[in-house]
């Protein structure tokens, strides 16, 4: 694994932690939420150097995202 992968890696795992403890979930939650995400496909894809932003801000995204998905879903009928 190269130099740029590990330190994504350490990024997903701090997100990871921090989703987790922002929703009150256990991290295997988290992570399987995070990694089947909008917010981590782009991040991955290097859109808008993403990894580039604080985890805050890609944390207060990744909710944001998962907000909306939930809410659409128990609005539908």
């Amino acid at each position: 694994m190269d130099g740029k992968q590990i330190i994504l890696q350490m990024k997903y795992a701090r997100l990871i932690d921090g989703i987790a403890t922002h929703e009150g979930i256990t991290r295997e939650e988290a992570m399987d939420r995070f990694y089947h995400s909008q917010t981590f496909q782009m991040i991955q894809l290097g859109i808008a150097d993403l990894h580039c932003r604080s985890d805050q801000y890609l944390i207060d995204e990744f909710l944001l995202e998962w907000n909306d998905l939930h809410n659409t879903k128990q609005e539908k009928p």
